[in-house]
């Protein structure tokens, strides 16, 4: 697809689809917008009295317009809600529902004119680009036939964004790390295992100018990472531990360390996950890994001036004759013992180490990201990810990262004291806690493993799936991280 930036007017468009937003209770023909009125013979307001369009945001409707020698064969509204409490995420939204409808209408061309926010047009085009790329993105790779057969949206000019090209750009290289990380997570675990990852991510590695290490099972068990290899021992699948480096010219700004939890399908080991419990979905469980190679292949493209580490202790868990026991005692690379009192909670094993590793690096702040917990779910749903951070200034960088990608989040407490729950008479602690704060015990496990480094752990178990439709989502993989990640990386 094909975005050009334009300042034709809309009075002078043409093509397939003109797509107009407009606010909430300002639903009004003035200016050019009555002369295009006039010029289609009344179309517009005809279509806004006939759907009784209001401007609310998520809403659209659209008609064709009366003549054959009419310049425009479609009119499309979108509602952006309320002016006073726009976000930038609004025109991500309404940008997809503008592309959604135009694609229904079998428009090869979109004209869409929408409003600058913040006085910030860079930024503006940006998110339209997301929206649009994002939401139309289909993933047809499994199926014998595409359900998609019909006319594909193939040019959009952004009317009234002329010398915005750069933007487009950035938002394409963006969009194509989060169309990686959707495509790694809804691919099913007998395409997606350890090895493939590691393949994925030396190929990112040749094509876009990376560093990359993928450490073999012996070269972990040479570090110690007990806990990894605890949970990797009963697949038939070798683990790998993969390591990639971005590092921009001259001298970096400062190091960052991106880690992602990447079990590549999650049996619950011996604690085995039962019928109703998801266990058809454990494809998902490296959502976090693929976030990590999503924001590798958008932030090798974009160039910041930081140098970011990408690291992904991938392996399965599985069940055998050689699978981690629950009481059995494992030692993580940092010498902390661990009693596993429940083998489905094998996600922070492995991330453990990969902390470790991460810390030894020399970074000045890191991140993980996890489909951790059901219990982050249960308390935030299924569209909020949680946030736990001992230091606020890094926090706060990602807080305001994931605001400017309209990826939501909630920082959520670190209540040390919850961390009794987890201490065990045999061993340093225990890798589960209660039942009660399940995602907060699941942080404070993880907190053990960083000494003083600046760290930001995320639960993204809710986000990282899409039941339904929603704004610039489609159902499945939404590749929910890697716009934050990048937005933290450049900030």
């Amino acid at each position: 697809m094909e975005f050009r930036a334009t300042n034709t007017p809309r009075l002078d468009w043409s093509g397939d689809g003109l797509a107009i937003g407009f606010f909430e209770d300002a639903v009004e023909l003035t200016g050019d917008l009555a002369q295009l009125n006039e010029k289609f013979g009344g179309t517009l307001q005809e279509l806004i009295a006939e759907t009784e369009f209001k401007g609310k945001e998520g809403s659209s409707a659209s008609t064709r317009v009366g003549g054959s020698g009419s310049p425009v064969r479609k009119i499309i509204l979108v509602g952006l809600g309320k002016a006073e409490t726009q976000k930038l995420n609004s025109l991500r939204r309404s940008a997809a529902a503008a592309a959604r409808l135009a694609k229904k209408e079998k428009c090869k061309t979109l004209g869409l004119s929408l409003p600058v926010w913040n006085n910030d047009a860079a930024t503006t085009t940006g998110a339209i680009v997301e929206g649009i790329e994002l939401a139309l993105h289909q993933d047809n790779r499994f199926k014998s036939e595409s359900e998609d057969k019909g006319p594909q949206l193939e040019q959009v000019d952004l009317l009234g964004f002329e010398g915005q090209e750069d933007a487009i750009n950035r938002a394409k290289q963006i969009c194509a790390g989060v169309i990686l990380a959707r495509e790694l997570v809804a691919a099913p675990a007998n395409e997606v295992t350890p090895v493939t990852m590691a393949q994925t991510a030396e190929a990112l590695a040749q094509e876009f100018g990376l560093a990359a290490e993928i450490l073999e099972q012996e070269d972990c068990e040479k570090l110690g990472m007990g806990a990894f290899l605890g949970v990797a021992k009963a697949s038939e699948l070798p683990p790998k531990f993969i390591h990639l480096t971005y590092k921009p010219e001259g001298t970096p700004r400062r190091k960052l360390a991106i880690i992602g939890k990447g079990l590549t399908f999650d049996s619950g080991g011996l604690n085995i996950k039962v019928a109703g419990s998801g266990i058809e979905m454990m494809k998902i469980d490296m959502g976090g890994a693929a976030a990590t190679l999503g924001a590798a292949k958008a932030i090798a493209q974009l160039k910041p001036d930081v140098e970011v580490h990408f690291i992904t202790a991938a392996t399965e868990n599985m069940i055998g004759g050689r699978a981690m026991h629950p009481g059995d005692v494992l030692k993580a690379s940092n010498g902390k013992t661990i009693e596993v009192n429940n083998t489905d909670a094998e996600g922070r094993l492995t991330l453990a180490d990969a902390l470790v590793f991460a810390e030894k690096l020399g970074v000045d702040a890191m991140i993980d990201l996890a489909t951790l917990t059901g219990a982050c779910v249960i308390a935030l749903g299924d569209d909020i990810a949680g946030l736990w951070s001992p230091n606020d200034t890094v926090a706060n960088e990602i807080i305001e990262a994931a605001e400017l990608a309209g990826e939501k989040l909630w920082r959520m407490p670190l209540e040390e004291k919850y961390f009794d729950g987890l201490k065990s008479q045999i061993a340093d602690m225990k890798n589960t806690g209660p039942r009660p704060g399940g995602s907060i015990t699941a942080a404070l496990f993880l907190k053990q493993f960083v000494k003083e480094t600046p760290w930001v752990h995320l639960d993204i178990a809710g986000p990282v799936w899409a039941d339904k439709e929603n704004g610039y989502n489609n159902v499945g993989a939404t590749g929910y991280g890697v716009r934050t990640l990048v937005n933290w990386a450049l900030s």
